[in-house]
């Protein structure tokens, strides 16, 4: 491999991570990042640690798997994009790739289990279950922070300003690109 192909593969993977970590300078942006993160974290922390009424990660496991029927990999991801993810909603790492487990979670939620329950959360005890009006809520907030990244104060600056710093070009240029 000669030192122009390594140079081409190299500016290659840095255009990706940049697209993956690239973020606005936004307080609401970090606004939302953070709430979707102290949302999700109890959820995960429930699945993963036993924490807040939760039942652990080995039985989180066995309900996704042998209850819901779902694969081995595709419920360890489910489990991790909700304590993982907010984790790293929370501090702004790989925000993009965070926000986006928590959407197909959701979206898995809606498919699988509450869109038959209509729109509505069971307030008042009278539905079967919960609707989908909290998941759809927090799809949009995701879409967000997929498409404007972590926003203000995120560690992602800190990977892009790296990314910058390498290729000899601004932090604050890429932010605007």
């Amino acid at each position: 491999m000669g030192i122009d192909t390594f140079h081409e593969l190299r500016t290659s993977h840095m255009k990706i991570v940049d697209l993956l970590v690239r973020t606005d300078q936004s307080g609401s942006t970090l606004f939302l990042r953070f709430l979707l993160g102290l949302i999700f974290f109890p959820h995960g922390a429930q699945k993963v640690m036993g924490w807040f009424g939760g039942y652990g990660f080995a039985a989180s496991m066995g309900f996704f798997t042998e209850t819901m029927h779902i694969a081995a990999p595709l419920a360890f991801l489910a489990i991790a994009a909700e304590f993982a993810g907010a984790i790293a909603l929370i501090l702004g790492l790989f925000t993009r790739m965070a926000a986006f487990g928590i959407i197909v979670n959701m979206a898995v939620a809606i498919l699988m289990v509450h869109g038959q329950n209509g729109f509505f959360m069971n307030w008042s005890g009278s539905q079967k279950g919960e609707g989908f009006e909290y998941h759809l809520l927090t799809i949009g907030v995701g879409l967000v922070l997929l498409v404007r990244g972590g926003g203000k104060w995120a560690i992602d600056t800190l990977i892009t300003d790296k990314i910058a710093e390498s290729n000899s070009v601004h932090p604050r240029v890429l932010a605007r690109a």
